[in-house]
């Protein structure tokens, strides 16, 4: 049942010593968001021990004329009366409504207002109202997806700091506490209508369900947490395989190939989803792949490099250490200019060899940048005739692919190849008779003894 000592006790099961953080509350206004409101509130006020720091956030999407208001009066009356904090997002035309999957549009929205909440005002954790009956019903929708044991274990309780304390309670539990504790609320009659799955579910599937069992939801939430366990369990496993199959590299994660091949192909899917390779009919292609073929996730390259899958990182501090500004312009009162490049990459992989390039600055560009390779890329190789591809070049060489991703390329504003390091120049910027003014591009290795 819920009262406010198990509230609390669900609380401390999510994160030690709940009074020592801080929280944002998601409160649309319902029943659900309303009571958690009331909750916290009164851990705040408990005079025996500090409670919880903790401010709302609620949005109007203007999607119910009148009633939207009404909602936002609630939670901004509770806030004012009880000193709370208030956060208020009003949908407007800039945020571009679309006609069609509007559920999914919403949530997006919303996710992002509170992140944008806890960052300016330090919030730790984000809280929502999801109870009993909300896990039941993800179960249900993940059951017809064919979505496997963690999409069945259902909405986790706690997850990238976002905690659900009231998933072990449901509706009913919800509404008697609503009603033995006089909160205000309001009911989005929108529920009622079955012209979403969810609703779809609530309205017509679960009541027949629990028509078969006066416990059908109790038995449930049992299940769940068997569920829960069980994924907790096999995570584990997969883990210590993943360990086993594991390759050390200080820069990247690398996976023996041929291990992994000889695991199941739930295995394969489990450690491979875990970088973004969720697609079942992707995984065969990852181990029929030729040497060098790389497939993308959103957050992760995967390079076959032989007999091993290498998984390189694509956030967005990697992609700013694509580019290097090595010189911004030309000195004029100097001549000639040196540029070391070990002051500016602290540490080339595999470069072990001198270098040292003298260009005509005349024939230059200015700015100066070391990059790493692009489509369309030529030039004119020192020591050859003609111009040739830089992928082509790359490929005489024989460079694997993860060997290319450290090449720098150096080039003009313009964005012109001015060499490959640390191979070779293009000839046509080179230092020649009639050159006046010189740049010195050169690296100096330090020989061990």
């Amino acid at each position: 049942m819920l009262k406010k000592s198990s509230f609390r006790k669900q609380l401390e099961n999510l994160i030690q010593q709940p009074e020592n953080h801080s929280y944002l509350l998601a409160v649309s206004g319902g029943a659900d968001s309303m009571v958690l409101a009331s909750l916290f509130r009164d851990l705040r006020d408990e005079k025996q021990r500090p409670g919880c720091s903790f401010q709302i956030a609620h949005i109007n999407y203007k999607l119910r004329g009148e009633d939207s208001t009404l909602d936002q009066k609630v939670v901004q009356d509770f806030c004012e009366k009880n000193h709370i904090m208030f956060h208020l997002y009003e949908v407007s035309e800039k945020d571009k409504k679309p006609e069609n999957s509007i559920q999914l549009w919403a949530r997006e929205l919303r996710y992002a207002f509170f992140k944008e909440i806890q960052e300016k005002e330090k919030l730790e954790f984000l809280v929502t109202a999801h109870h009993l009956n909300d896990q039941l019903e993800t179960f249900i929708i993940n059951l017809s997806k064919a979505a496997g044991i963690n999409g069945l274990s259902g909405i986790p309780s706690n997850d990238n700091n976002i905690l659900r304390p009231l998933l072990q309670f449901s509706k009913q539990e919800i509404y008697r506490f609503a009603e033995d504790n006089t909160i205000e609320f309001r009911e989005d009659l929108s529920n009622k209508k079955s012209d979403y799955l969810r609703n779809k579910i609530r309205n017509e599937i679960v009541p027949k369900l629990q028509e078969t069992n006066e416990h059908f939801l109790e038995n449930f939430k049992k299940s769940s947490s068997y569920l829960n366990q069980t994924r907790n369990f096999v995570q584990k496993q997969i883990q210590e395989i993943e360990n086993k199959l594991s390759i050390f590299n200080p820069d990247h994660k690398i996976l023996s190939k041929e291990k992994l091949d000889q695991e199941s192909d739930f295995v394969k899917f489990e450690i491979l989803k875990k970088y973004g390779f969720n697609q079942e009919e992707e995984i065969p292609k990852i181990f029929k792949a030729e040497n060098n073929s790389s497939f993308f996730s959103k957050e992760y390259q995967l390079i076959v490099n032989r007999n091993e899958l290498v998984f390189i990182g694509r956030n967005k501090d990697t992609e700013s250490e694509n580019e290097i500004l090595l010189i911004d312009h030309f000195d004029l009162s100097e001549n000639p200019i040196r540029i070391n490049l070990q002051v500016s990459i602290a540490d080339i992989d595999g470069f072990n060899k001198n270098i040292e390039w003298d260009f005509d600055a005349e024939k230059l560009q200015f700015p100066l940048y070391l990059r790493k390779q692009q489509d369309g890329d030529e030039f004119y190789p020192m020591g050859f005739s003609g111009k040739k591809k830089v992928s082509k070049f790359f490929r005489d060489e024989k460079l694997s692919i993860l060997a290319r991703q450290k090449i720098w390329i150096l080039s003009d504003s313009n964005n012109s190849v001015l060499g490959i390091i640390p191979f070779r120049q293009d000839r046509r910027y080179a230092k020649d008779e009639k050159t006046e003014r010189i740049l010195k591009i050169f690296n100096e290795t330090k020989n061990e003894i």
